[in-house]
């Protein structure tokens, strides 16, 4: 045995000791922080070869490791955009480069220029929404953007696609053909009728008048007016139908076969054509009803007043006439080792070759949480725990310390023993 051998090796387990007291303090010290993960030192030994007469000291390392993957409380708050993962994912965020981070600090607050900065600057990102209600991109880091939301400026967008879906009275009369709404006559007559509200190109209103006229067996006649020619008895509007389509419906199961793409155009005066999905309607021997009409996209001439983030992560301009348009898609990242990912300060973190590629998904897919708004994940550090690890540290230290001194003072007696 080598008395400066054990003067290293409780050396060595000092240091240690000296790094878990630095996880502890890092530990306490981000308590309060938002989304933070706590640290832990863990130990490995350092064993040298020794012989079988003679045993030689080693020494032990340290390794640093953050249980990212560890969900923290949530705690819920008045704010809309604070944001927090309930589940697996990380928001993705930008600071003053164009790189891109990880994060699940999600106290996000809209700075001067709109942009959604959490309390350590970093910028959340998402896929900016195109006129069709899709995000350009799937999956991957291509195509997000910085998230902005601007709450003053008057917008309008023209009213694109829509869905209605109605059941058609199987047993209701037959409508001979020059009575039909699409004759636009003063007999003109029909099953029943609906109406769809849409928006020009200019953001005015439009009320769509929807006649639907039952002209044979499984067969029936769709008629769309402007309500503003409406006639003073109704029929004849001041012009025809904006648009006119046969349905026809399958004998055995009522099922909608043409149009074989369940769409019906209708160009929307001062407007875009409209495509409404009514491919799941129905003829069946009931009244007429309308089991479904899906919002009609597009908003007229009116100032943001909030936005709503879904949990799938869809950003929602919420506008002062309570029309919802969606703005962005706000994805989750996530990779194969969680708790291998590099932690940076600001409370972010960056994939390396240690934690696997990042892979970007929409929220509640591919093994990916969701997101809640109005919500803070809390760190997941337990002080209670952590004071009882810098007691357990403390004893260590010292007792690492009386091996020092002891072989010290061992070393100080073969010393006066050649004098």
């Amino acid at each position: 045995m080598s008395l400066f051998g054990t003067m290293r090796t409780s050396i060595s387990g000092m240091r240690v000791q000296a790094d878990r007291l630095s996880t502890v303090s890092d530990n306490i010290a981000n308590a309060g922080t938002t989304g933070y993960k706590r640290a832990s030192a863990e130990f490995s030994t350092l064993i040298p070869t020794s012989s079988e007469t003679q045993y030689t000291s080693g020494s032990v390392q340290t390794s640093v490791r953050r249980t990212v993957s560890e969900q923290g409380a949530l705690t819920y708050t008045q704010s809309v955009t604070d944001l927090a993962v309930q589940g697996d994912g990380f928001f993705l965020v930008e600071g003053n480069t164009d790189e891109t981070f990880l994060t699940r600090a999600g106290s996000f607050v809209l700075n001067g220029d709109g942009e959604m900065v959490n309390a350590s600057g970093y910028k959340l990102m998402g896929y900016p929404v195109g006129g069709d209600g899709e995000a350009p991109v799937a999956n991957g880091t291509a195509g997000l953007e910085l998230v902005t939301f601007g709450a003053s400026a008057l917008q309008a967008s023209a009213s694109t696609v829509g869905g209605l879906s109605m059941n058609f009275p199987a047993d209701a009369d037959i409508i001979p053909a020059a009575n039909l709404p699409s004759a636009n006559g003063p007999l003109s007559e029909f099953t029943a009728k609906t109406s769809m509200v849409a928006f020009g190109n200019l953001g005015r209103e439009v009320t769509l008048d929807i006649f639907v006229s039952k002209t044979a067996s499984e067969q029936w006649e769709l008629s769309v007016y402007d309500r503003a020619d409406v006639g003073a008895a109704g029929f004849p509007y001041a012009a025809g139908p904006l648009a006119t389509t046969t349905l026809d419906f399958d004998p055995t199961s009522g099922g909608l076969v043409n149009p074989a793409t369940g769409l019906f155009d209708v160009p929307v005066p001062d407007g875009s054509t409209l495509s409404i999905d009514i491919s799941k309607s129905s003829q069946l021997a009931s009244d007429f009803l309308i089991h479904e009409a899906t919002v009609v996209n597009g908003n007229s001439a009116t100032g943001v007043d909030r936005m709503e983030i879904t949990p799938l992560g869809d950003l929602y301009a919420v506008y002062d006439n309570g029309v919802r348009v969606k703005a962005y898609s706000i994805p989750l990242a996530t990779v194969v080792s969680p708790d291998n990912l590099q932690a940076i300060s600001g409370n972010i973190f960056a994939a390396d070759s240690n934690s696997g590629e990042v892979r970007v998904s929409v929220p509640g897919s591919g093994g990916l949480g969701s997101i809640v708004s109005g919500a803070l994940e809390q760190s997941t550090v337990d002080i209670a725990s952590e004071l009882t690890s810098m007691i357990e540290t403390q004893r260590n230290y010292t007792a690492n310390s009386k091996v020092f001194q002891t072989g010290a003072e061992l070393t100080d007696v073969v010393v006066n023993l050649v004098r």
